[in-house]
């Protein structure tokens, strides 16, 4: 059933959503990831990341809310549920328990690199299907990659 009908073909339509969809799936993981480890961080940057770690989630719940919006509006059912969450996110994500403010930062920084590199082919995939969901997830990237450049600035200098 489609309540919704969207204004584009529908084989434009399920690149976008399923674009937008995977992106949903990401946002909310990444959000999830970013509280445990603003709860379970520990050590003498303690602080700094533990504030720097809600800048993350508050930019992963906006966006979230946006692309399940434009998912809407093309006519299709964005999936947010937890089950759906645990079913699909594959990030990389923090250990259980206690975590080193050092190790938050390692993880932070594969976590936003992979889901960047996922949002690149989104936007490579959209490119002719969808241009304003493209650009949608363009605005997104620049975001993470923005998180990604503070959190990597934690590790200088590196000990290569």
């Amino acid at each position: 059933m489609t309540v919704v009908k969207s204004t584009l073909p529908e084989d434009a339509r399920r690149v976008a959503c399923d674009a937008l969809q995977e992106t949903l799936v990401d946002l909310l993981g990444l959000s999830l990831i970013g509280k445990q480890a603003h709860w379970n961080i520990v050590g003498p940057r303690f602080r700094s990341i533990h504030l720097q770690l809600d800048e993350v989630v508050a930019t992963a719940r906006a966006h979230s809310d946006t692309v399940a919006e434009r998912c809407a509006a093309l006519g299709v059912p964005p999936d947010g549920r937890p089950e759906t969450i645990a079913a699909r996110f594959t990030l990389p994500s923090p250990k259980e328990g206690w975590v080193r403010d050092g190790e938050v930062v390692q993880v932070l920084v594969e976590t936003l690199e992979a889901a960047i590199g996922r949002l690149r082919e989104r936007i490579e995939a959209t490119d002719r299907p969808d241009p304003v969901t493209q650009d949608l997830l363009i605005a997104i990237t620049a975001d993470l990659e923005k998180q990604r450049w503070m959190f990597d600035a934690e590790n200088f200098p590196r000990e290569d």
